[in-house]
C-alpha cells in the first residue's frame, strides 16, 4: 500500500495541476502546505498578499475537502517539516509542483536530499509555467534571450490541455492525527488586517469566477483599454496566476487568438513564461543585471529621492498617484508600473533592485520572475534592445494614458478639482489659481523633486560615462 504527499506552494488549486492527478493515484494520501517564517516575514510580504494567501488556504482547504481530502497547514522551514512529515507519514513519495526561482530551487534540492537520506523522492510536475522551462529553444538549442522570436516559437507549440481535477483523493494516512498543524482558517501567521483597498478574494474558487466574467466579454477590448489608467481595462489575474489559484495553462487554452484584444492577452501570459524561463537558465539575474557589463553601475544612493518615490510624493501626479495605489491595495496597474520603474531608474538613477524590493514587498502578484524582468527591462539592463535611452517622461505619460485625470484624481485627492489641462503639472499653475484650487505647490502637494528636462539629459550623460 503507497502513501504519499503532495506538498502545494504556488499551486493552490485542484484543476490542471499535475502534480495532485499524479499523487491522486496512491493509496494513502496527506496534502500539506508550508507556512515558511522567512516569507512571512514582514519586510518581504505585505499584509494584502497575507490577507489573499489566508484566503487561498481556506478556499483549497474546503476544495479537497470536497474530494475526500484534507489541508494541513503546518508552520517551519520546508528544509526540516517536509522530511519529517513525510518520515512521520511514512510517505515515500513527495509530489511538489517544479519552481524555478533560485530560492524555490535551493529549497527543493535541499528537502530532496533529505527525503532522499531516509530512501524518500520528491517527484517535480509542471504546472507553473505554459511551457516548462527550457523547453522553448532556439535553432541553435539554446535558450532564447529576446522575448519575439521566444514568443514565435512558443506560440507554434502544443501546450496540451488543462487537466480535470481528480474524481476523489485518497483517504488520509492515519498518522495526520500525529502532525501539529495551524488550521488555515486559525493561522495567526495570517491573521492580518489587509490594506486599505483590500484585493478582491483569494482562491480557486473566486479566482474562477474573475476568468469567467473576464473572459465574458472584456478581454475583447484588451488591446484598445489597457494601458488606459483610470478604467479597469485589464484582467487583474497576476495575482490568481502568481499563487496558482489559477492555471496559466487553462487561461491560454480558454482564449480565442483571432480576437485582437484575447490574442494581445495571450502575449502577456507569453511574457509571463520568457521571464520565467530567463531566470531558470540564468539564475545569477535574480541579484544582478541580465547583461554582465551593467552588474557595476554606479547607482545613486539618494534615499530621500527613493523615500519620496515610495511615498508617492514626487510632485509629480501620475508616479504618486501609482505609488500611493500600490500602498492601498497592494497592486499596481501595468502602464503605471513602467512609469515609477522608469522615474526611479532614470530621473532618479536610483538602484533598479531598490525598485524591485519595494514591489516585491507589497504586491499581492510579488512574482520573482515577472518582477525582475519587468525591473531590468525598465533600468535597461535586462533582455529588451533598448536598453537604456527609453526614458519615460511622466507628464507626458500622464497626459496620454489618464487624459481625463481619472486615476490621478482617484489616488491623489488633493488633486481633485484641477482642470484635466493642468492635473498631470499643477506647478504650472499660476499663484492665483492655485490659492483659488486649494493646492498650492509646495505646501498642499509637492514641488516636483527633479527637472525631468534636465534629469533626462542627467540620465543620458550619466549612461554614457557609466558604460
Amino acid at each position: 500500500m503507497t502513501t504519499e504527499l503532495m506538498w502545494f506552494r504556488r499551486d493552490l488549486r485542484t484543476h490542471d495541476l499535475p502534480a495532485l492527478v499524479a499523487a491522486a493515484d496512491a493509496d494513502r494520501l496527506a496534502c500539506v502546505f508550508v507556512l515558511d517564517p522567512h516569507l512571512l516575514d514582514h519586510e518581504r510580504v505585505s499584509p494584502a498578499r497575507k490577507r489573499y494567501l489566508r484566503q487561498a488556504l481556506v478556499d483549497l482547504d474546503n476544495r479537497l475537502g470536497d474530494l475526500g481530502g484534507q489541508l494541513l497547514v503546518v508552520l517551519g522551514d520546508p528544509r526540516h517539516v517536509v522530511p519529517a512529515v513525510a518520515k512521520d507519514l511514512e510517505a515515500d513519495t513527495v509530489h511538489v509542483t517544479a519552481d524555478h526561482t533560485p530560492f524555490a530551487v535551493a529549497r527543493d534540492e535541499a528537502v530532496e536530499r533529505a527525503l532522499a537520506d531516509d530512501g524518500r523522492t520528491l517527484e517535480r510536475h509542471q504546472g507553473v509555467s505554459i511551457a516548462p522551462p527550457g523547453s522553448v529553444r532556439t535553432g541553435s538549442d539554446s535558450v532564447y534571450k529576446v522575448f519575439t522570436p521566444f514568443h514565435r516559437t512558443w506560440t507554434q507549440r502544443d501546450h496540451g490541455e488543462p487537466l480535470a481535477p481528480p474524481a476523489a483523493l485518497p483517504k488520509a494516512p492515519d498518522g495526520v492525527g500525529r502532525i501539529d498543524t495551524v488550521a488555515p482558517t486559525e493561522a495567526a501567521q495570517l491573521d492580518v488586517e489587509g490594506p486599505d483597498e483590500a484585493w478582491p478574494d483569494g482562491g480557486e474558487g473566486p479566482t474562477r469566477d474573475r476568468l469567467d466574467d473576464w473572459l465574458d466579454g472584456p478581454v475583447d477590448d484588451y488591446d484598445d483599454r489597457r494601458d488606459v489608467l483610470g478604467v479597469p481595462g485589464t484582467s487583474r489575474l497576476s495575482p490568481d496566476l502568481h499563487m496558482g489559484c489559477l492555471s496559466a495553462r487553462e487561461a491560454w487554452t480558454r482564449l480565442d487568438r483571432r480576437n485582437p484584444g484575447q490574442d494581445t492577452y495571450a502575449t502577456e501570459l507569453a511574457w509571463r513564461d520568457f521571464y520565467l524561463h530567463v531566470m531558470a537558465e540564468w539564475p545569477d539575474t535574480a541579484r544582478g543585471a541580465f547583461r554582465e557589463e551593467y552588474r557595476d553601475l554606479p547607482w545613486h544612493d539618494d534615499d530621500d529621492a527613493f523615500e519620496a518615490w515610495a511615498e508617492g510624493q514626487t510632485g509629480f501626479p501620475i508616479v504618486d498617484a501609482a505609488m500611493r495605489q500600490l500602498s492601498a491595495m497592494g497592486w499596481m496597474h501595468n502602464r503605471a508600473r513602467m512609469i515609477v520603474a522608469s522615474f526611479l531608474c532614470k530621473d532618479l538613477l536610483v538602484d533598479w533592485r531598490r525598485g524591485e524590493a519595494h514591489f516585491m514587498a507589497n504586491l499581492v502578484d510579488g512574482d520573482t520572475c515577472s518582477n525582475n524582468g519587468g525591473w531590468q527591462w525598465a533600468a535597461g539592463t535586462g533582455t529588451d534592445a533598448q536598453q537604456f535611452i527609453r526614458i519615460f517622461n511622466p507628464t507626458t505619460q500622464g497626459k496620454r494614458f489618464d487624459p481625463d485625470g481619472v486615476y490621478v484624481r482617484r489616488w491623489v485627492p488633493e488633486l481633485a478639482d484641477l482642470p484635466n489641462n493642468r492635473i498631470h503639472e499643477p506647478w504650472t499653475l499660476s499663484e492665483e489659481d492655485q490659492e483659488a484650487l486649494g493646492v498650492v505647490i509646495g505646501e498642499d502637494y509637492p514641488a516636483p523633486i527633479v527637472d525631468h528636462s534636465e534629469a533626462r539629459q542627467r540620465a543620458m550623460d550619466w549612461w554614457s560615462q557609466a558604460t
